[in-house]
């Protein structure tokens, strides 16, 4: 979560509630978060001395704004140019379906059902973001940071098409069996 916190502040200063926005609206495929999740990020990154916070009134209300440091920006680049890890891709959702044979065939059917439903969902939201940044990116200039955020939609775009396409199959044979 910290670096996801690096990378939005080096974009630009954020208050906690825009920074979970940002988060929920782009970023929730490779890290779901809370308001409580990002506040303890945010409480590491403030003692590491890798962000600061400023305290602003906008419309008549405090609020805290976060911004990087130098030595944030240090410390994730650091992290954005290092080995990508191979562990990274695990799914602990698959330990409900390795234990499914527990479960009564019409509760299996009607969570796979459900998953299935939740994914189509997302995948809807993640055909639209690709379909803007791939508009927004054929009107732009050589932008380097936008080419890779919609390399990531696109990657969980096709990652959940893929989920859609397995659960289906599973279906199918759960009914046949």
């Amino acid at each position: 979560m910290e670096y996801i916190i690096l990378g939005l502040l080096l974009l630009q200063s954020r208050t906690i509630y825009q920074l979970r926005k940002r988060i929920n609206e782009g970023l929730n495929l490779m890290y779901s978060c809370s308001t409580g999740s990002i506040q303890a990020a945010i409480k590491k990154l403030l003692k590491s001395g890798y962000i600061r916070v400023d305290e602003i009134v906008e419309n008549g209300k405090q609020k805290k704004l976060y911004s990087i440091t130098e030595a944030g920006k240090t410390q994730f680049n650091a992290w954005v140019n290092s080995a990508i890890d191979n562990n990274a891709g695990k799914n602990p959702e698959l330990a409900k379906v390795y234990f499914m044979g527990f479960s009564e065939k019409d509760n299996r059917i009607k969570l796979i059902q459900n998953h299935i439903h939740e994914l189509q969902n997302a995948l809807s939201t993640l055909e639209n973001i690709c379909e803007d940044g791939e508009d927004i990116l054929a009107d732009s200039q050589e932008n380097d940071i936008l080419f890779y955020q919609l390399q990531t939609a696109k990657y969980g775009r096709d990652l959940i098409r893929f989920n859609i396409d397995w659960y289906n199959k599973l279906l199918e044979n759960i009914r046949e069996n």
